[in-house]
């Protein structure tokens, strides 16, 4: 069990969210499930979460151990674009988590992987066994999954080596005047909203690249290359010049067009195989709801 302590200064309000302002690393979901297990006191006493703290206060918590989940093979369809002894393509739909969590314990990609491939690697913890890389639950398109750990170590080398090539296509608000762009800037976790991804100085260095593709009215389709993988990467680049992505719930307008969450298509995927040294390209097309939504669009402007 782990023991955290902290002696409060200059930090005022409830215990719960001043603990997710102190402890980054640890979810709201977490924090508040050690005060409702008593596994937080305050100067020698168990408190709540709408506990005030004070100058001076002493924060003890025991971290409760993890509980492990249980993952399960569940047979869900899955689009496979291409599959080998090594590695396996998916074509992953809007709405699918790529793997299981508190929040999401079935029902995700590798609950369907794992009833469909006979083995997967297990460098990644266990509950993201065959994921080298991931895209939102509400983004749809390429992924690739490694069966078997050397797979997964010389496709992981690549991507950290800048090799892989991953195009999206991403519908935004607002006619970006320029053809094409670069957007360089460093990406953290927000500290005003633990849920959303921000421009910070100290982040991590994170690189697009985006190609207009179609202007409308109002909107603007482009096709976006990452250089580098940061969570929510496009989206936030793209909220931060002033394009954000038309349906994202996190960082684009209150007035957008419905769909099933952002429209973001990974459409191109593009990597050295790890066996074989070929250079394999495969592309997808876009979701329906996408398709339709563009010709809505086209037609009323």
């Amino acid at each position: 069990m782990t023991q955290l302590h902290y002696v409060v200064e200059d930090k005022k309000g409830r215990i719960d969210k001043v603990l997710a302002e102190i402890y980054p690393d640890y979810s709201r979901s977490q924090i508040q499930s050690w005060l409702k297990e008593e596994a937080v006191s305050v100067n020698g006493e168990i408190v709540k979460a709408n506990y005030k703290v004070k100058n001076q206060d002493n924060i003890d918590i025991q971290v409760p151990e993890p509980k492990e989940l249980t993952l399960e093979a569940q047979d869900i369809p899955l689009e496979i674009v291409y599959e080998d002894d090594d590695v396996i393509v998916v074509n992953k739909p809007q709405g699918m988590v790529v793997h299981p969590s508190m929040g999401h314990p079935s029902g995700t990609l590798v609950n369907a992987l794992l009833f469909h491939a006979d083995s997967l690697s297990s460098i990644n913890d266990v509950i993201r066994p065959g994921i080298v890389h991931r895209i939102d639950k509400d983004t749809s398109g390429l992924l690739m999954v490694a069966k078997n750990d050397a797979a997964h170590v010389a496709l992981q080398d690549e991507l950290r080596e800048r090799k892989t090539l991953r195009k999206y296509v991403a519908l935004v608000h607002g006619v970006i005047p320029h053809e094409k762009g670069k957007i360089d800037a460093p990406i953290g976790r927000s500290k005003d909203n633990r849920q959303k991804q921000a421009i910070i100085s100290d982040g991590k260095e994170a690189v697009t690249h985006f190609t207009v593709l179609e202007r409308f009215l109002d909107y603007t389709l482009i096709e976006c290359v990452l250089e580098t993988g940061r969570t929510h990467q496009i989206r936030v680049h793209m909220d931060y010049i002033g394009y954000p992505i038309v349906g994202d719930p996190l960082y684009g307008p209150k007035k957008t067009i419905k769909g099933n969450g952002q429209f973001l298509h990974a459409k191109t995927l593009a990597f050295t195989h790890p066996t074989t040294g070929e250079l394999m390209t495969f592309d997808s097309e876009l979701p329906e709801i996408f398709k339709q939504t563009l010709k809505e669009i086209e037609n009323n402007d």
